[in-house]
């Protein structure tokens, strides 16, 4: 199964269930977690880190 093809069913099954409120939520926890991966090796690191 494609990577394509499983965010596709997600974001689906969130719109057909009723919980389409639960995509900011979703955006949000993978912006962070994108933003963490990247900066854990860069000079930002200690200003993010302090954060939490």
């Amino acid at each position: 199964m494609k990577r394509t093809q499983i965010i596709r069913q997600f974001l689906s099954f969130l719109v057909q269930s009723g919980k389409w409120w639960l995509m900011p939520l979703v955006l949000m926890l993978l912006l962070l977690g994108t933003v963490l991966v990247f900066a854990k090796g860069s000079a930002i690191a200690p200003f993010i880190y302090s954060l939490f």
